[in-house]
């Protein structure tokens, strides 16, 4: 079992707003964040993230707990499993009892990592190939670049090592046909890909043998998701944090080649086009964007997919297109450095270059074309703001020649974060709420409050004020009060003692009431209470907390 202590130190480590954040986008919302439901299907933003109190919530559905039962769900985990996968995506060793040791899936790929880099030193072929891309030597050693051998070679290193043949075949270093196991990365210049935190979690080779596929990376692994992972953020991320902008490149020899030049925000992805999975990680930090794609028609077709997915999410930036036949690292080698500057500090806006690429599929000379082609137009437009709707309808008009008035569009865009979701038909008492939730924040309340008001006194939310006085802070209902930043809690004693005293007096006036009107009880009975709630009302009145009795 892992120990109480490894898990409450793993426990520290963990940001709920980055292990959330690696597998929804998330949008900044006051004090917390706030995104769709991955839970379940919706349009509205009703599920929280609170960074304060480390939790999320989903005011839809009720799901709701901390970053361990988030990875549980989203990956269909175990406690022990979702533990482990944390742990190895923060680089954390965990300790386990009765005698079982931990060693991190990481220090294999280390191993295999440090290997490959030793077989680059000797192998001249894979050296010249690098050198005549203008990469150093500094740059080989900063991105950890290796070269794979043999497949023999590389199973007989896993074997001579004592490494685990499994784990090679988990991580996807090595394939299995059930009789016979292969290296999957043969005679490869090797460039190792790793999680945003830093931990190897697969490889891209590209051959320098004449093998038929240029690039080949790592199979899907529950550590390696190419739709996930950009190469190099984990060595961009300071500076994208700091610069407000991130270069995503097509090539890993790109990124490599900027990076050398100064230019230390760039990425690339993993030989797939980008993805509504990459979002979540381009949205930390809420850097501009600039795609820096070929001039070719695949790299086009790229940058028009990626433009479209990149405005429609509310991200902001641009498109760098090259010439055809010509890449970034073209650029760094021939000493092209103020013009690339200048290149990604003035890139075509998202939304321009989405139209542009549209208009350009179109014989705009043809009127039954350029209507088609401004229908299409319209439609992409409508997955943007109102505000940027109504900008770009004139961009399109004077782009395709006609009057604004037959850019017609809705105004409606297709996700609206701001809309409140109520999770309940009941009334919600935001006084009742105000308590429930000083309690959540301030539990050295709780007997100054359990004197004078019972759970029962609660007209609307007492099963969740008797949960918060029994520490039941896991339950769905108290989180949802626990992220609600529209409720307040109460921050000190004399607040609270006016509260209290105000809540009571209403209370005790209502009663007061009641046995005025009773006709079943005795006289007697009826001055008994009526001298009661007179005489309570009286020291509320004068400031008085008075004692509570059933």
């Amino acid at each position: 079992m892992i120990t109480q202590d490894s898990i409450e130190a793993l426990k520290a480590r963990l940001d709920i707003v980055d292990v959330v954040g690696s597998y929804v986008e998330l949008r900044k919302a006051g004090a917390n964040y706030k995104a769709p439901c991955p839970f379940h299907d919706e349009k509205t933003a009703s599920f929280v993230v609170s960074p304060a109190k480390q939790i999320y919530h989903c005011f839809g559905c009720g799901a709701g707990g901390d970053s361990i039962k988030f990875v549980m769900e989203h990956e269909k985990l175990n406690y022990p499993e979702a533990l482990e996968k944390l742990a190895s995506s923060y680089n954390f060793s965990l300790s386990y009892s009765e005698g079982k040791r931990d060693r991190p899936r990481s220090q294999f790929m280390e191993k295999i990592s440090s290997w490959y880099q030793y077989l680059l030193t000797n192998n001249k072929t894979a050296l010249s190939y690098l050198k005549e891309r203008g990469i150093y030597d500094s740059s080989m050693e900063k991105f950890s670049i290796g070269y794979a051998p043999d497949s023999n070679s590389t199973i007989n290193y896993i074997k001579s090592q004592f490494l685990n043949m499994g784990e090679a075949i988990e991580m996807g270093v090595v394939g299995s046909d059930g009789a016979k196991s292969y290296a999957r990365f043969i005679e490869r210049i090797i460039f190792p890909i790793h999680s945003a935190n830093g931990t190897i979690v697969g490889f891209g080779g590209r051959t320098i043998t004449g093998h038929q596929a240029k690039y080949v990376n790592s199979p899907e692994t529950p550590y390696f998701n190419k739709s996930r992972l950009l190469y190099a953020y984990h060595l961009a991320k300071q500076s994208i944090h700091k610069t407000k902008q991130i270069i995503i490149t097509e090539g890993y020899l790109d990124v490599i080649m900027l990076h050398q030049a100064g230019f230390d925000n760039a990425v690339a992805t993993l030989g797939t086009a980008l993805t509504p999975e990459h979002l979540p990680l381009l949205r930390k930090g809420e850097p501009d964007i600039v795609m820096a794609y070929d001039g070719d028609k695949a790299g086009r077709a790229a940058a028009l997919k990626a433009s479209k997915l990149l405005s429609a999410g509310g991200f902001s930036g641009g498109v760098v297109i090259f010439s055809e036949g010509v890449d970034p690292a073209d650029m760094v080698k021939k000493g092209a450095l103020e013009e690339l500057s200048e290149m990604f500090r003035t890139p075509q806006p998202f939304i321009e270059f989405v139209l542009d690429e549209i208009i350009s599929l179109y014989n705009l000379r043809d009127p039954k074309s350029k209507e088609l082609c401004m229908q299409e137009a319209i439609g992409y437009l409508k997955t943007l703001s109102a505000m940027l709707q109504d900008r770009y309808k004139t961009y399109l008009a004077q782009r395709l020649g006609i009057n604004p008035s037959f850019v017609k569009l809705t105004n409606q865009t297709n996700t609206n974060y701001n809309k409140p979701v109520d999770d309940r038909s009941r009334h919600k008492d935001m006084w009742e709420l105000t308590l429930i939730k000083t309690v959540l924040e301030h539990p050295e309340f709780i007997d100054q409050i359990l004197d004078v008001l019972d759970p029962s006194l609660l007209q609307f939310h007492s099963y969740e004020f008797a949960l918060s006085l029994r520490g039941k802070f896991d339950d769905p209902a108290l989180m949802a009060i626990s992220v609600d930043e529209q409720i307040k809690p109460l921050k000190d004693e004399v607040s609270l003692k006016a509260e209290l005293i105000a809540f009571l007096k209403k209370h005790y006036e209502r009663e007061y009431k009641k046995v005025n009107m009773q006709k079943d009880i005795s006289f007697e009975q009826k001055a008994f209470f009526i001298r009661k709630y007179r005489g309570i009302i009286s020291q509320l009145q004068r400031g008085e907390l008075v004692a509570f009795k059933s």
